[in-house]
C-alpha cells in the first residue's frame, strides 16, 4: 500500500519549495496523481502555496469534483491539473504557475523560449504557447472548466511545458521531484535567457534536441534527489529519501556528477 500521508506531506513541501524559489507567490499550485487511484489527484484547497498545510490537501476526480473531506474552497483552476492527468497517463505531477520571468515569453513570438543551460534541459526545445482566446474569446484568462483544461492539455500534448498567453505556464512531470525541479529551472532559464537577449543583437545558441536528450536521460534518480534534499533544508521541511537510494528508482546511467 502507498503511504498517502507521506505523499500529502511531500506535496506540502513542494508548495513551500516553489514559493521559496518565486515560481509561485500567493497564487499558483502543484498537484500529484493518486498512485492508488490514477483517476484522482491531490491538490491543496485554495490557499497561498507558502501557507499550505497537510490538512489543506484535498482529493479530486479528473473533472475537479471533491472526493471525501473538503477542507475549504478549491482552486478555480483545478481543471488544469485534471485535464492533464486525463490526457497523459504518464504524468504523475503538475505545476501551474505565473513564474515572473516566464510570462514575458508568453506574449511575444520573436524571442523564443528555449533552454540555454544544461540544468534547464527538462523544459525541452519544443515549447508551445496556448492562447485561451483562440477558442473561448475574451475571458479573464483563467482555466475554470474542463473544456478549457482539455484545450490546454491538447496544446501541451506529449511535452513537458506549455506557456499560457498573458498568464503563465503548465508543467508536467513523472514525479513530484521531477516537476518541481523543472519548474524551478524553467524560471532560472527565463531570467538567464532575458539577460542573454539583452547582451546584444547577435543570435543566442540554445540547447539542441540531442543535448537536451543527453542531459535528461537518467536524471530521475540522483540529480532530482540531491536538489530535493537541499530544498527541504532551505524551507525547513523534513527530508524523506526517495526509493532510488534503495535501488528501484535509481538510474545507474546518471553520470552527470552534478
Amino acid at each position: 500500500m502507498t503511504d498517502l500521508s507521506q505523499i500529502k506531506d511531500d506535496l506540502v513541501t513542494a508548495n513551500r519549495v516553489l514559493a521559496y524559489h518565486h515560481v509561485v507567490d500567493s497564487f499558483g499550485h502543484v498537484s500529484m496523481r493518486n498512485p492508488e487511484n490514477p483517476n484522482h489527484f491531490f491538490l491543496s484547497r485554495a490557499r497561498a502555496p507558502n501557507c499550505v498545510e497537510i490538512g489543506d490537501i484535498t482529493e479530486f476526480t479528473h473533472e475537479g469534483k471533491t472526493v471525501g473531506h473538503e477542507p475549504g474552497k478549491p482552486y478555480s483552476e483545478r481543471f488544469i491539473h485534471g485535464a492533464v492527468y486525463e490526457a497523459r497517463p504518464d504524468v504523475m505531477a503538475v505545476v501551474h504557475n505565473h513564474s515572473p520571468n516566464v510570462v514575458p515569453f508568453t506574449v511575444q513570438s520573436r524571442r523564443k523560449f528555449r533552454p540555454i543551460m544544461h540544468m534547464c534541459a527538462p523544459i525541452g526545445t519544443d515549447i508551445p504557447t496556448w492562447d485561451i482566446a483562440n477558442k473561448f474569446g475574451a475571458t479573464n484568462l483563467l482555466v475554470t472548466n474542463m473544456d478549457m483544461g482539455r484545450d490546454l492539455a491538447k496544446t501541451l500534448g506529449p511535452r513537458t511545458v506549455a506557456l499560457m498567453r498573458g498568464h503563465g505556464s503548465v508543467v508536467a512531470g513523472k514525479s513530484l521531484r521531477d516537476v518541481v525541479f523543472t519548474s524551478i529551472y524553467m524560471e532560472i532559464n527565463a531570467e538567464m535567457l532575458i539577460k542573454a537577449y539583452q547582451l546584444g543583437d547577435g543570435d543566442i545558441v540554445p540547447m539542441s534536441d540531442e543535448e537536451v536528450a543527453a542531459n535528461t536521460k537518467g536524471r530521475a534518480g540522483f540529480t532530482y534527489e540531491r536538489g530535493w534534499e537541499n530544498w527541504c533544508r532551505l524551507v525547513n521541511r523534513p527530508y524523506y529519501p526517495s526509493t532510488w537510494e534503495m535501488g528501484p528508482g535509481f538510474s545507474k546511467t546518471d553520470k552527470s556528477g552534478l
